[in-house]
């Protein structure tokens, strides 16, 4: 078999699979979160939020999701060891501001155990 027509085989397989797969994942809400930082924000942000210390509903929830979004947990203080409710600490930009959230990850909701702000 010729090479061009071995080429030929290959593409048009290939563009049959990709339309395949945007028909399949067409409309759905598919993400890949291949990272651990990725994984955790991504539970995290799918819980309700508690708080004794802050009210949670005074935060504007739109930007409290896109801080979730390009926040960044720090594992090295990060207690990932516990069965039940892991701790984490989020560091991230809350309205311009450097800020890290120390967070209790439960089975059904996150409690929020420090608010830092940090100074520039």
């Amino acid at each position: 078999m010729k090479l061009l027509s071995r080429l030929g085989f290959y593409f048009f397989g290939f563009f049959v699979g990709i339309i395949l797969l945007s028909v399949i994942f067409k409309g759905k809400k598919t993400t890949c979160n291949y990272g651990p930082n990725d994984r955790v924000i991504n539970n995290l942000s799918k819980k309700s939020w508690n708080s004794k210390l802050v009210d949670i509903e005074t935060f504007d929830s739109i930007s409290f999701h896109e801080f979730l979004d390009m926040a960044r947990i720090d594992f090295n203080k990060s207690d990932t060891t516990k069965d039940s409710c892991k701790v984490y600490y989020l560091n991230g930009y809350w309205k311009e501001q450097a800020i890290s959230l120390e967070v209790e990850n439960c089975e059904k909701n996150v409690n929020l155990i420090h608010f830092y702000i940090k100074n520039k």
